[in-house]
């Protein structure tokens, strides 16, 4: 009984073990923080767009719908 609690217990090491950081010792210059910045800008307005698109096409039909009854009633 006493070996299952050692596994056990070593099992839920492993995840807390992992989860401490360190320290990676690495430099960063202003190229990849520029290009981080980049690629973080591009990815909103992507979104931005998507969004801005799949609601202007409701928008477009309503007022070309509009238009087209306002031309009849003329």
């Amino acid at each position: 009984m006493q070996l299952k609690h050692a596994t056990s217990l070593a099992w839920a090491a492993v995840p807390m073990l992992a989860a401490i950081p360190t320290p990676a010792m690495a430099y960063m210059g202003p190229g990849l923080g520029f290009g981080a910045a980049t690629t973080a800008l591009a990815f909103l307005v992507a979104i931005l767009l998507g969004l801005f698109s799949v609601l202007w096409y409701p928008v477009k039909r309503l007022v070309r719908r509009l238009r087209r009854d306002t031309d009849k009633a003329e």
